[in-house]
């Protein structure tokens, strides 16, 4: 069977992707890693960024800018504000309500970020739209090859149940998330493991910005699972302070607003605070119990589980990965330059909208807008691949015996050098490990080592600091 669009990826972009296609008659097929819900959209605790009105869009275009250090693409930043305004209205007519009032989160000057269940907005989201998704749906299959030529792309090469197989489609979407599983601490779904990004590299796809990772400056990572507890910008945004083992306010030392200056900002002044040896906590102790279990049920049900007795007991944290500003490089339709029919959105895309450092809850909203917009560019073009054009999957082991190992040593290797606070001499080193063990892994680890070495490569090329990319020496 050969399909209008196939979709790689099963996250809020992709499926908000496939709704707009689905509704013109285009025959879509989602292909998921894991279990159709394992994605970072599922587990978002933050809200959708929505601005309040049309004289709010020039407000949140500025704080978009000013989180992002002025490298955004500033046009695509308009798309995205002024994009916004009709999103609430679009959702509500097709059945999904956001909680009354929006809430204020780090960098925001004002509240404009709308949530569902608490700190379960991706949750219910992603929920809402699969129950009414039409698309074909093929979970537990590992895309290890798109199938191009002459700027074509005609269809993906898939691992499922064991066996390889060709599926062709008229137009590809590359929705497959971030890196988190290059960094030994992580806020990301099992599965987000950079693969895709590997396969641009590979297929000569330019990847742009791979230096601008971003680390979230509140998760819990005292848990035993590989993917740690995110606490939401929104605790933070309501009045939660940070503070050391002497219950000091010391953000304000780094910056003037505090616990809500910008993310990157936030994780160094914590980052350093500890290279100091000191202790740092989020003290929640102002909510009152019911409202905080109320609005913020995932966080106070598993930290309860960890015996932190929240709200009155401090929460341990630490700044762990948490998202990529850098990817795929696309123009304003997230259509990858020079290329037919194929396309790439939500985190695994550049769009330029997030800059050197994504404001807080400006991704969700990404994934609607340009969700869309590469969903009304493939209807609008209506691109045919060639009939009966087959290809010969490619001969290569997708699995080796010592890949894990090799993956948790690059996991080290990204923490230490490639992380928080960077130097010349810990890249280049991270760089030499990465370039001496890539061939002798597996396909899959071979990919996320090529993209870890684009991120590698594109720090030590920017050699002075900025946004999220902070360089010393």
């Amino acid at each position: 069977m050969k399909f209008d669009c196939i979709i790689i990826g099963s996250g809020l972009a992709a499926i908000w992707n496939a709704r707009f296609l689905n509704e013109k008659g285009f025959s879509t097929l989602i292909i998921t890693k894991n279990e159709v819900w394992d994605c970072n959209s599922f587990y978002a605790q933050g809200g959708v960024t929505i601005a309040n009105d049309k004289k709010d869009v020039p407000l949140h275009i500025k704080d978009t800018l000013v989180a992002g250090s002025f490298y955004n693409r500033k046009e695509a930043v308009e798309i995205l504000s002024k994009s916004s305004l009709t999103l609430i209205k679009e959702l509500d007519e097709y059945g999904f309500n956001f909680s009354p009032g929006p809430t204020r989160e780090g960098a925001h000057s004002i509240p404009r970020v709308y949530h569902k269940g608490g700190d379960a907005t991706g949750r219910e989201i992603h929920k809402f739209l699969l129950k009414k998704d039409k698309s074909y749906l093929l979970d537990e299959s590992v895309v290890f090859d798109i199938l191009i030529e002459n700027k074509t792309a005609y269809g993906v090469s898939i691992l499922h149940k064991n066996q390889k197989h060709n599926i062709y489609a008229n137009n590809v979407v590359i929705a497959s998330g971030g890196i988190g599983a290059l960094y030994k601490y992580d806020t990301n779904a099992r599965t987000i493991a950079g693969e895709m990004q590997g396969l641009a590299v590979e297929k000569g796809i330019k990847l742009k910005d791979m230096e601008m990772t971003q680390f979230h400056p509140t998760v819990f990572i005292e848990m035993n699972f590989s993917q740690k507890l995110l606490l939401t910008e929104a605790l933070r945004g309501e009045g939660a302070y940070v503070i050391d083992e002497n219950k000091k306010r010391f953000l304000f030392e780094y910056d003037q607003r505090g616990e809500l200056a910008s993310r990157d900002i936030v994780s160094r002044a914590i980052f350093m605070h500890q290279q100091k040896g000191h202790k740092v906590y989020l003290d929640v102790s102002m909510f009152d119990e019911e409202y905080f279990k109320k609005r913020f049920p995932t966080i106070f049900n598993k930290l309860r589980d960890y015996d932190i007795n929240v709200p009155y007991e401090p929460i341990p944290i630490s700044p762990a990965f948490h998202y990529i500003m850098g990817g795929i490089e696309v123009d304003l339709n997230s259509k990858i330059p020079g290329f037919n029919n194929l396309y790439a959105i939500g985190e695994v895309a550049n769009t330029g909208v997030h800059g050197a450092n994504r404001l807080a809850s400006n991704s969700t909203l990404e994934c609607f807008v340009f969700g869309k917009r590469a969903a009304e560019d493939i209807i609008k073009n209506n691109f045919k691949t060639q009939k009966n054009k087959e290809f010969d999957i490619i001969n290569e082991e997708l699995f080796k015996k010592d890949d894990k190992k090799y993956k948790n040593l690059l996991r080290e290797y990204m923490w230490q050098n490639v992380g928080i606070i960077r130097n010349k001499k810990g890249l280049t080193k991270t760089l030499e490990f990465i370039q001496n063990t890539k061939n002798k892994l597996g396909r899959m680890a071979r990919l996320r080592f090529l993209t870890a070495e684009e991120i590698v490569k594109s720090a030590l090329k920017r050699k002075e600091s900025l946004g999220a990319h902070y360089i010393i020496n």
